[in-house]
């Protein structure tokens, strides 16, 4: 292969071949990173044009397992539906390109992205960008500015650009930017949560070896507070400035002849405009207050008819356009010049909150959470380790397990559309995504399966931030530890000049009409997740802090709320299943199990409960469907190992004892004797007359004086004396 253009960047290089392969398309980079080969191509329908007012493109992301020397797993020897990692990445790529397009641009669009050979250390998202960009910026398209992709990673404290995948692994902060040499165009962060040892309990282990250090951990979320992500931001910025500059140099001798094609001309009849506007401006404002997006095109639409009833012979969708535009006009020009939202709301105000939560009998945990017009059921499931989700990533060297999932759906009547309910798709994947990257730092697993699901079933604004609500609340009615209380809040900003308002919780009016779509999740000390798409073309940091301390007293007026609503939680118990999890003295658990497994089975049968145990530490796990029977389980195990031990005896044959009838069988009975071991005296060695049931003579309980006869191995053989 031929390679055209090397650009040297932080902590890798990138080479790029322009004329060798995919020479049909529209536009073809053949990228290569270490021994990772990415293929990026673009195809336009240059014989049709999308009447709509929308941008008609698709980007795929598609993965080859013979890329890692692999064949697909599972009955089907192909490759079938895309992966989680695929469509995620996808839609990365797609948010990251679409403001690129000009403006009346609607010939369908292909980009597809194909992965041919990777490398184990490989960042895929970040290359796959970078991939897909050369592809559009050396095509015929009108497009002369490159977007690339940063990542940068916290790991022991301190700031990682572009790492390498085992890095990534073990960093406390995950961040994804994409953006041209001048603008920020998309985040994606997360923070990683991880262990950290309690230094409040550590005790020394000479005094107690079953609490030493490695054994009292914390989970921590690693959220991150808003001064320091805006710091590392200002350096990825930069980055982003240098790297765009490199592949605009590097790309430009490369980019072919612009081809001439005919753009959408969306032109508004001011005419129209200006009619709506003096005749029927409080109609128009009247619909902007019917808040949920049905209502409100309800009103709008009934608003056209009648206008057309007096205009015949106007265009219905042209009015439709200039009715848009009126609209659009009065909510911002309500928000920058009077600071007053639609709905009356100020720009930082909160809508109504209300939450119900363990409201489903048989399931083990629940929420319902309404915000304003927008109610998500979030609604929890636990299992055990064999429950979890398993995945095969391209880079991995085998299977992996998730343990933590969250599945979001958003079904059509949510929105008040008659619509059937279809396969996940990729908006809901995402959001389900965002929300599990918000909650997943606060939560320790302890081997177990945790499955929130999230039905939408009303939406105007941000329901994935709803999720994220209910998400933390369900975990709590199932009593489930967390580290910190997470909310999450969609935040909004509209601009004109100089003048910009930054607004709290959006709905969906707002979301449609503004600038920016921000959506953040956190406690009230710092953020765990956060994704921004800006429509605008970019925001300067100046604007993006304060929309973020904007946001962080959003958090921690519905953190207060949700705090309120634990107080009055009451768990689905004999439904909920229970774990408990402590360490004993690994010295005490040959008590536990008892002869034989004898101790242990008479445990789990009278408090019906399943016990886990780690010979090597002392640790025990205690699961059971109820919570009363797991705690009175675990006060026992710990009552046998806080019992002092009696000393051991040597036992002699012909040595007697006293011992006490443990247990009474068909063919003798089982005698404890005083250190605790148990002896058999057969039913031929209770008497010296015949004896037909051992209960006629023996009672469990009862105290005896017997003799040691023999041993057969471990087990003593005893008689009555």
């Amino acid at each position: 292969m031929k390679y055209d253009a090397k650009v040297d960047l932080k902590n890798k290089e990138e080479e790029y071949s322009f004329n060798e392969v995919a020479k049909q398309s529209n536009g073809a980079a053949w990228l290569k990173c270490g021994d990772t080969v990415l293929l990026a191509t673009v195809v336009i329908d240059e014989t049709e044009v999308v009447k709509d007012d929308f941008l008609p493109l698709t980007v795929q992301y598609i993965e080859k397992t013979y890329a890692a020397g692999k064949i697909p797993g599972g009955f089907f020897k192909r490759e079938t539906k895309p992966s989680d990692f695929e469509t995620l990445t996808s839609r990365i790529v797609d948010r990251s390109l679409r403001p690129l397009f000009p403006k009346g641009f609607g010939h369908p669009t292909q980009i597809t992205i194909l992965a041919f050979s990777v490398d184990k250390e490989a960042d895929l998202q970040v290359l796959a960008l970078n991939a897909a960009s050369a592809a559009l910026f050396v095509s015929d398209i009108d497009i002369n500015t490159s977007v690339s992709a940063i990542r940068a990673v916290k790991i022991d404290g301190e700031l990682v650009l572009n790492p390498t995948l085992s890095q990534l692994n073990n960093a406390t902060l995950d961040l994804y930017l994409s953006g041209s040499k001048e603008d920020l165009l998309m985040i994606e962060m997360r923070s990683v949560g991880s262990e950290q040892v309690d230094t409040a309990f550590v005790i020394d282990p000479l005094l107690d070896p079953t609490l030493s250090a490695p054994l009292i951990t914390k989970q921590v979320s690693n959220a991150i507070a808003e001064d320091e992500l805006v710091a590392i931001l200002e350096k990825a910025q930069q980055l982003l400035f240098e790297n765009n500059t490199k592949y605009e140099n590097s790309f430009t001798p490369f980019k072919k002849e612009t081809n001439e094609i005919e753009y959408k001309a969306h032109v508004v009849n001011e005419e129209m405009v200006v009619y709506v506007r003096t005749h029927h401006f409080e109609d128009i404002k009247a619909a902007m207050n019917q808040m949920a997006k049905s209502e409100r095109s309800t009103a709008l639409r009934a608003l056209r008819k009648k206008i057309m009833l007096k205009q015949e012979h106007w265009d219905e969708v042209t009015l439709k356009d200039a009715i848009e535009k009126v609209k659009r006009e009065q909510v911002r020009s309500q928000i920058l010049n009077e600071r007053v939202r639609a709905d009356g709301r100020a720009l930082n105000q909160i809508r109504p909150i209300s939450i119900s939560t363990n409201i489903l009998p048989k399931a083990h945990s629940s929420c319902l959470f309404t915000r304003g017009q927008t109610q998500a059921l979030v609604v929890l499931t636990l299992g055990g380790p064999k429950d979890a989700q398993m995945f095969e990533m391209l880079t991995d060297d085998g299977v992996q397990n998730e343990n933590f999932m969250v599945h979001y759906n958003f079904p059509g009547f949510s929105v008040g559309e008659a619509s059937p309910i279809t396969g996940v798709k990729r908006r809901e994947l995402g959001h389900g995504n965002l929300a599990k990257r918000a909650l997943e730092p606060i939560v320790d697993t302890k081997g177990r399966t945790i499955r929130l699901v999230s039905e939408i079933l009303e939406s105007n604004g941000s329901s994935s931030m709803a999720t994220v609500c209910g998400g933390y609340m369900a975990l709590r009615a199932a009593e489930i530890e967390t580290s910190d209380v997470v909310a999450g809040i969609a935040m909004g900003m509209v601009s004109e000049g100089n003048k910009y308002a930054i607004l709290s919780d959006i709905m969906g009016l707002e979301d449609h009409d503004g600038d920016l779509d921000f959506k953040v999740t956190g406690s009230k000390e710092g953020i765990t997740a956060m994704q921004m798409d800006i429509k605008l073309g970019g925001i300067s940091l100046e604007v993006l802090k304060e929309a973020l301390y904007q946001a962080k007293e959003g958090r921690a007026h519905i953190i207060d709320i949700m705090l309120e609503a634990e107080k009055e939680i009451k768990l689905n118990d004999g439904v909920l299943p229970s774990s408990d999890f402590f360490h004993i003295n690994p010295s005490f658990i040959g008590d536990i199990i008892g002869q034989a497994g004898k101790t242990i089975r008479e445990i789990i049968e009278k408090f019906e409960v399943a016990i886990d145990i780690d010979k090597k530490d002392g640790k025990v796990k205690v699961t059971g469907k109820s919570k009363s029977r797991v705690k009175a389980a675990r006060e026992h195990i710990e009552g046998i190992a806080n019992t002092p031990k009696a000393p051991k005896i040597e036992y002699k044959v012909g040595d007697t004892y006293k011992g006490v009838v443990k247990k009474i069988v068909d063919f003798g009975a089982f005698i404890e004797l005083p250190d605790g071991t148990d002896g058999l005296v057969h039913i031929s060695k209770i008497s010296d007359q015949r004896v037909e049931k051992v209960s006629d003579i023996l009672k469990e309980g009862q105290e005896v004086k017997v003799e040691v006869l023999e041993f057969k191995g471990n087990k003593i053989s005893l008689g009555i004396v």
